[in-house]
């Protein structure tokens, strides 16, 4: 088999998905604990609560905080468990069917879909930027666009998105960037946060 029929081994994509796997479940972990904490002390002090503004005290108290009728860390606990299994059996050379690529990468896209929500939930309604949160929303953001654009370039989508996927693939840290910017500055023109810090 010549070099060129050899199929070539998304290492970085490997890389992102247990990255932001291991991460995003080591934040879900720690929400949860908190959750049980709280469940355990009504009173206890977080370890996350920093201020009124800056905590996760509210988040995991409020009924946003809970959308399935139990706490959303335990979705990230099983969810983030996916990216990490899938990234290690990429490194392992696995090889997988263009439908589980298209279904893994709507889960995926359904936890950026969440995220979203949750990153809108915390700062117009709750006024609140959990720190454990924000850990998970950043780890979602670069997941999502290493996996969407790397299934586009790989013509999972179809033919018509492969050059637009391989352009931008290259990119994909500065589209992270962009996002993580993005919620900087509606939280700061939001809760004004930078007076806060002033203080």
């Amino acid at each position: 088999m010549t070099d060129a029929a050899v199929p070539r081994r998304p290492l970085s994509l490997a890389i992102v998905l247990i990255v932001t796997g291991a991460v995003g479940w080591y934040a879900a972990l720690a929400l949860t604990l908190d959750k049980l904490a709280v469940l355990a002390n009504p009173e206890a002090d977080l370890d996350c609560n920093f201020s009124v503004i800056v905590q996760c005290g509210k988040n995991l108290g409020s009924w946003q905080g809970a959308i399935l009728g139990f706490p959303n860390p335990i979705i990230g606990l099983g969810g983030f468990v996916a990216p990490i299994a899938v990234g290690v059996a990429l490194l392992a050379g696995a090889a997988f069917a263009r439908w589980f690529w298209i279904a893994f990468n709507i889960g995926v896209a359904g936890a950026f879909a969440f995220c979203l929500w949750l990153a809108y939930q915390s700062i117009f309604n709750l006024g609140t930027l959990c720190p454990w949160c924000m850990l998970v929303w950043s780890m979602v953001i670069p997941m999502f666009w290493a996996l969407t654009l790397f299934n586009a370039r790989e013509g999972r989508f179809g033919s018509g998105l492969v050059r637009l996927g391989d352009r931008l693939y290259g990119w994909v840290p500065v589209i992270t960037l962009a996002g993580y910017l993005i919620i900087a500055i509606v939280a700061q023109l939001r809760l004004d946060l930078l007076s806060m810090l002033a203080i």
